[in-house]
């Protein structure tokens, strides 16, 4: 009966200790997909200012998806983006 137990104590600490060493790899995932979609929201918003104009409604566009990419992702830093900052002033 001692048997059994232990090995029930080792297969419920290893299964514990499985479960608790995921967790930060996903919060990490997470932290990574929200840095690369700012990162590729800040990119697209400067190429639309570049082709079509700072005030064209491709950059306007392009601002709102950088907004609710920020929203979505509070927990990762992002750069001053000049030309975004620029636009919220004048309205």
């Amino acid at each position: 009966m001692k048997s059994n137990f232990r090995i029930l104590c080792i297969a419920l600490l290893t299964i514990a200790g499985l479960i608790g060493s995921s967790l930060p790899v996903h919060a990490d995932d997470h932290h990574d997909r929200c840095e690369r979609r700012i990162h590729q929201a800040e990119d697209n918003l400067r190429n639309a200012i570049a082709k079509h104009g700072e005030d064209s409604s491709q950059a306007r566009k392009r601002r709102a998806q950088l907004d609710e990419a920020r929203r979505d992702c509070p927990d990762v830093e992002h750069h001053d983006d000049h030309d975004h900052d620029h636009d919220h002033d004048q309205h």
